[in-house]
């Protein structure tokens, strides 16, 4: 990225896709079964797909918040109405956890902090009144579930066949993951599991999740501190949308492989490549506003 108008065109992508895949999912309600994204066969990735829309959500409700042009404040509230509809109908469980810090991060950095805060913590409290049913049911199936072999118990509370499976899996990893405790049992090496950071552990070994909480530490870090560096409403807005979404998504990675996914590490790395590069451009506009005056000047006395 060398230009303003660069990130204005990648970002317009990002958003464009966005909602032409939100479309194409409320379009798949009707039909009933959980909205998965297109091009993925009969069985479709619907958690995955959750993962994707809360993480564009973000970052569009990030600039939302501090982007001053009236226009693109309207397109981008057309792109959340249209993509909270599909994220619901996926009916993911790891989605709906992923929300919540989302929600809360947008609202804590936002200007009006307390209101903010206030309104979102409501609205969660007062989900359960407006949300649609397909919605409850999926979330209270996790403790309701008729008795089936395979449920685990935690504190007195039967959870449903999937969730037990998950972490009986987490539990199975770290037990043989002392087998190999360095450089675990290779990237595949090791059987399927849908939870990022066991699966890490068990593939790599302690230098691999080292290595990858180094990364999303680091991520972490630039992003918080370009924040701090940045002037302008509509970069400070980008990077609190992409610092939301990052966070969310780990949330989202307890009950996926959020981090190796290509439909959400694509736009994610994108995005924090714009973040990262945030500073150089407003530098680089900066230095352009302040020559502008020697040039004219120059101009005027060649005239």
């Amino acid at each position: 990225l060398e230009t303003r108008a660069q990130l204005h065109r990648f970002l317009f992508c990002i958003f464009l896709t966005g909602f032409i895949v939100s479309l194409y999912g409320i379009f798949e309600i009707p039909g009933g079964g959980r909205v998965s994204a297109p091009f993925e066969g009969e069985v479709g990735e619907p958690n995955t797909f959750g993962g994707y829309l809360v993480f564009i959500g973000a970052v569009a409700a990030g600039l939302l918040d501090k982007i001053e042009n009236a226009g693109i404040k309207k397109a981008l509230v057309a792109l959340l109405v249209v993509l909270i509809p599909p994220l619901l109908f996926t009916q993911s469980r790891s989605s709906y956890l992923a929300v919540v810090p989302v929600l809360l991060v947008l609202g804590y950095l936002s200007e009006k902090r307390m209101i903010v805060l206030i309104g979102i913590l409501l609205a969660l409290a007062l989900s359960p009144i407006f949300l649609p049913s397909q919605v409850k049911d999926r979330i209270m199936y996790t403790f309701t579930q008729p008795q089936e072999s395979g449920q685990i118990e935690i504190g007195g509370i039967k959870l449903d066949t999937s969730t037990s499976a998950r972490i009986n899996s987490w539990k199975e990893a770290i037990k043989d993951w002392t087998n190999h405790p360095f450089l675990g049992y290779g990237v595949t090496g090791y059987p399927f599991m849908d939870a990022q950071f066991p699966r890490v552990l068990v593939e790599t070994g302690i230098l691999g999740l080292a290595a990858f909480v180094y990364l999303l530490v680091s991520t972490f870090k630039i992003a918080r501190s370009n924040l701090a560096k940045l002037k302008l409403p509509a970069h400070r807005g980008l990077v609190i949308g992409f610092i939301a979404g990052f966070i969310g998504l780990l949330f989202h990675a307890i009950g996926a492989n959020t981090f190796i996914i290509v439909r959400i590490m694509e736009p994610f790395w994108l995005v924090a490549g714009m973040v990262v590069v945030l500073p150089r451009l407003e530098s680089a506009d900066a230095a352009v506003i302040e020559t502008a005056p020697a040039r004219l000047g120059r101009f005027s006395s060649a005239k």
